[in-house]
């Protein structure tokens, strides 16, 4: 079940060395998760008003393996590693023409209005299984 998002470099994106700034891998990362979750059909606001949950990154081990630059086309790849009752974990790979540039294991939980862990609602558990 992978997921695709392309992404496209824009000036603001990078750094005084003119290649991506670090920081907006994980941007690219979360605007992935977002539109695969959407196209899952999960509706994130429903969500919260019906469960009383919403989605929290809980973790991100992040490798850095070369640089992206100014009008590079990325692609982010969104696959899911595993899901258990209280976590779901992805592996997400941003490439540009096929060769990897950054990857990063990302750990989902949810959590209530309070902060408070909660568990994954069931039927999201099984959409993933």
């Amino acid at each position: 079940m992978s997921h695709v998002f392309p992404i496209r470099i824009y000036y603001e994106d990078t750094d005084m060395g003119g290649i991506v700034y670090h920081a907006n891998y994980l941007k690219f990362i979360e605007r992935a998760r977002s539109d695969w979750v959407r196209d899952l059909g999960i509706d994130q606001r429903a969500m919260k008003e019906e469960e009383g949950v919403v989605f929290a990154v809980r973790r991100i081990e992040a490798d850095y393996l070369l640089a992206a630059r100014f009008d590079d086309r990325l692609e982010v790849r969104t696959d899911v590693q595993s899901v258990t009752g209280a976590r779901l974990v992805l592996r997400q790979q941003v490439s540009r023409a096929g060769e990897a540039v950054f990857s990063a294991a990302v750990t989902i939980v949810c959590v209530t209005d309070t902060g408070h862990p909660a568990r994954l609602p069931a039927n999201i558990r099984l959409l993933l299984h």
